[in-house]
C-alpha cells in the first residue's frame, strides 16, 4: 500500500510537470518563470521546496532523540523568513538577477566574486541534495525493503525529468502542490494518532523523560548550550544564503509580490512546524526504541492504531515523504543547473539540460558512497545552513545595505567564512561526529564562522576603499529605489504621471 502510494506521488510530479512543458518556451521561462508568479502561488511552492526531508522526518527523530533542545530548529527555520523579509526579499528582486552569482557580480562588479559565488552555490545545493536522496533510499527500504540506492534513484530520475521538461515553471506548479500534500500527510494521521493516544489513556512521558528530555539544556548534545546558540544563529542566518530559497524571489513580478511572498510563507511555515514536534513527542512514548530515528514517522500509525486504518496512514505519510524529497530536490536542481549553466556552460535552455544532469548525479553519488556514514538527515541540512550562513548571509547583508563594501573585501569574506564552514562539514561528514569541544565547534560551525566572515568583509573593505565597485551608487539606488519609480526617466516620479 505505502509503495502505490510513492507510485501515484510519483506519477501526479511526472504529470503537473509534464503542463510546464506547454507553457515553458524562453529562457526567462526555465530560469525564474519569467517573473510572473503570483505571492500565494509562489508561496505554496517556497513552502513545497523549503519543508525538506528534513522538516518532514528529521525534525520528528532529533526531538525523540533529545527532546525540547530540538525545538529549535522548526522554530529558526521558520523564523528565518522573518529575516529574510526585513533584510533581503525585495532588494534582492529589485536587483533583476536570474541567481545569487548574478546578484554578486552586479553588485561587486567583479567576475572573480562570481565564480566564487557559483562555487558556493554548488557545494551548498549538493550538500542539501546527499540528504534528500539518503532519505529517499531509508524509506523506501523500510516500507519495501529494496536496496538504498533504489529510492535515491527514483527521486533523482523524476527531479530530472520535471526541470528537464520545463524548468523553474514546471517546477513551480510541482512544488505549490507537494506543500499542501505534505501538510495533509502529516496532519491526518496526526488526529487519528491523537485519538488513539486519548483511547490509550492519555500516558504521560515518565519520570526521567520529564527531566531530561522535557527540559532545555538537560541533557542530550553535548556541550548543549554552544551547539544550542549555534543552530539559532545558522538557522536564522542560514535561510537568506540558500540559493534554491533566494531564486524564488527572483520570480516575483516586483519587490512588493517578494514582500508578500515572504509574509505568506511565514504563515504556510507556522502551520507545517507545529506537526512534526508533536510526533517526536509521540515517539517517544511509543517508538523509542526505533532503530533509526528518522523513520519515527513512518512508525508511529502502524504502532499506536495498526490494521488496514493503520497501513493506509502510513502510505499516506510515505506519499508526503516523498512529495518532501521531490520538491526540494527540484528546488535545488534548478538552482545549481542554473549557475552550472550559466558559469560553467554557455548558457541557454540547452545547457541548462546538460547542467541538470550535473546538479543530480554528483549528490546522488556522493549519497551512495557515504551512506554507511549518514548522519541524521536534520544534522546534514544544518550543516548546509551553516555554509550558508556563513558565504551569503554577510555577502547579502553587506552587499545590500553597505555601499562601502570592496570587492576584496567580499571575496576574503567569502574564502574565509565559506571556506571555514566547509573544511568542519566535510570532516564531519566524511569522519563523522567527534567527541568533546572539537566536535561541539565542526558539528555546529556556524557561532564562530559567521561573525568570523563578518568581520573580515568589513576589516578587508576598509583597508581597500579604492577596490570599492565604482557604479555602487547606481546599483544601490535601483536595490532600494521600489519599482512604480522609472529610474531611467530620471525626473524620479511615478510611472502614472
Amino acid at each position: 500500500m505505502s509503495l502505490t502510494a510513492v507510485l501515484v506521488v510519483v506519477v501526479a510530479a511526472v504529470l503537473i510537470g509534464a503542463f510546464g512543458i506547454r507553457v515553458s518556451r524562453t529562457t526567462s521561462d526555465f530560469y525564474v518563470a519569467s517573473r510572473t508568479v503570483s505571492p500565494l502561488w509562489n508561496a505554496s511552492a517556497i513552502g513545497g521546496e523549503y519543508l525538506s526531508a528534513a522538516s518532514f522526518l528529521g525534525v520528528a527523530g532529533l526531538i525523540l532523540s533529545f527532546g525540547a533542545d530540538m525545538l529549535w530548529l522548526p522554530v529558526g527555520w521558520t523564523g528565518g523568513y522573518l529575516v529574510l523579509l526585513v533584510l533581503v526579499s525585495a532588494p534582492l528582486r529589485r536587483s533583476g538577477a536570474y541567481t545569487l552569482p548574478d546578484f554578486a557580480e552586479a553588485r561587486l562588479e567583479s567576475m572573480a566574486v562570481r565564480r566564487t559565488a557559483s562555487v558556493l552555490v554548488v557545494l551548498i545545493g549538493w550538500l542539501y541534495l546527499m540528504p534528500q536522496f539518503q532519505s529517499a533510499g531509508l524509506v523506501l527500504r523500510t516500507i519495501t525493503g529494496a536496496p538504498v540506492w533504489v529510492g535515491g534513484l527514483l527521486v533523482a530520475v523524476v527531479v530530472a525529468v520535471n526541470v528537464l521538461s520545463g524548468g523553474m515553471r514546471s517546477i513551480t506548479f510541482v512544488q505549490a502542490f507537494q506543500y499542501w500534500l505534505k501538510l495533509t500527510a502529516l496532519a491526518v494521521p496526526l488526529v487519528f494518532l491523537l485519538m488513539a493516544w486519548k483511547a490509550d489513556g492519555a500516558p504521560g512521558l515518565s519520570a526521567v523523560d520529564a527531566a531530561t528530555w522535557e527540559t532545555p539544556l538537560s541533557g542530550g548534545k553535548e556541550y548543549g548550550l554552544y551547539s544550542t546558540y549555534s543552530l539559532i544563529l545558522a538557522t536564522f542566518l542560514g535561510t537568506m544564503g540558500l540559493p534554491h530559497v533566494l531564486v524564488r524571489f527572483y520570480t516575483n513580478p516586483d519587490g512588493r509580490a517578494a514582500r508578500r511572498t515572504t509574509l505568506v510563507v511565514l504563515t504556510l511555515l507556522g502551520a507545517f512546524y507545529l506537526l512534526p514536534a508533536l510526533y517526536g513527542w509521540l515517539g517517544r512514548l511509543y517508538v523509542p526504541d526505533v532503530a533509526r530515528a528518522d523513520t519515527v514517522v513512518l512508525s508511529l500509525p502502524e504502532r499506536m492504531v495498526g490494521g488496514t486504518l493503520g497501513d493506509l496512514l502510513t502510505a499516506l505519510v510515505t506519499a508526503g515523504a516523498f512529495a518532501a524529497f521531490l520538491s526540494t530536490s527540484s528546488g535545488l536542481t534548478v538552482s545549481v543547473a542554473g549557475v552550472i549553466a550559466q558559469d560553467l556552460l554557455k548558457g541557454g535552455v540547452r545547457s541548462f539540460r546538460i547542467a541538470t544532469l550535473m546538479a543530480v548525479v554528483v549528490p546522488l553519488a556522493l549519497a551512495l558512497a557515504l551512506w554507511s556514514r549518514a548522519l541524521p538527515v536534520a544534522d546534514v541540512v544544518g550543516l548546509a545552513f551553516a555554509v550558508a550562513a556563513s558565504s551569503f548571509c554577510p555577502l547579502l547583508v553587506l552587499g545590500i545595505w553597505w555601499r562601502r563594501l570592496s570587492t576584496t573585501g567580499a571575496l576574503a569574506g567569502l574564502f574565509v567564512g565559506g571556506g571555514l564552514a566547509c573544511g568542519a562539514v566535510l570532516v564531519t561528514i566524511v569522519g563523522g561526529p567527534r567527541e568533546g569541544v572539537a566536535g561541539a565547534l565542526l558539528a555546529q560551525p556556524a557561532a564562530w564562522t559567521v561573525p568570523i566572515a563578518f568581520t573580515v568583509m568589513v576589516s578587508v573593505s576598509f583597508l581597500t576603499p579604492h577596490r570599492v565597485p565604482p557604479g555602487v551608487a547606481r546599483t544601490m539606488v535601483r536595490l532600494h529605489t521600489p519599482e512604480d519609480l522609472d529610474l531611467d526617466r530620471g525626473d524620479w516620479r511615478p510611472r502614472s504621471s
